[in-house]
């Protein structure tokens, strides 16, 4: 995928904790006209706020939920068909493990485009404070 797009995922897959925990299922492919797509951020100022705005909405509704609606479950949809069924709790967790996958394809073209590849879980090459 292109760094725009990527960058654009990775700022915002917080709002998928925040579905995760306020609905009860997403249709990645709804019927035509039903879906609502977002426009793609095009500074660093747009993807730094979408990121500020997308923890905070997901830090809420975490704040705001309880450990018996986690154990709920929820669906993630294609063309109205259940593509997975888990208990939100294990679907949050999987978002986060998504989230990170992603951040580090980050890396990766941070390296490839010559900027510096900040420390994550530990120094990196270009970044020794951690």
């Amino acid at each position: 995928m292109i760094f725009g797009y990527l960058a654009d995922m990775v700022a915002t897959i917080p709002t998928w904790i925040t579905m995760e925990i306020n609905l009860d299922e997403l249709d990645i492919a709804p019927p035509e006209g039903k879906g609502t797509k977002a426009p793609q951020k095009e500074t660093r100022a747009e993807l730094l706020k979408a990121l500020d705005d997308a923890a905070v909405e997901a830090r809420s509704a975490l704040e705001k939920t309880s450990d018996e609606h986690l154990m709920t479950n929820w669906k993630l949809l294609a063309q109205g068909k259940v593509v997975v069924e888990s208990p939100r709790y294990e679907m949050i967790q999987e978002t986060i493990n998504h989230w990170a996958h992603h951040r580090g394809q980050m890396t990766v073209y941070l390296r490839l485009m010559g900027a510096k590849v900040p420390a994550l879980y530990g120094p990196s090459a270009d970044d020794a404070n951690f």
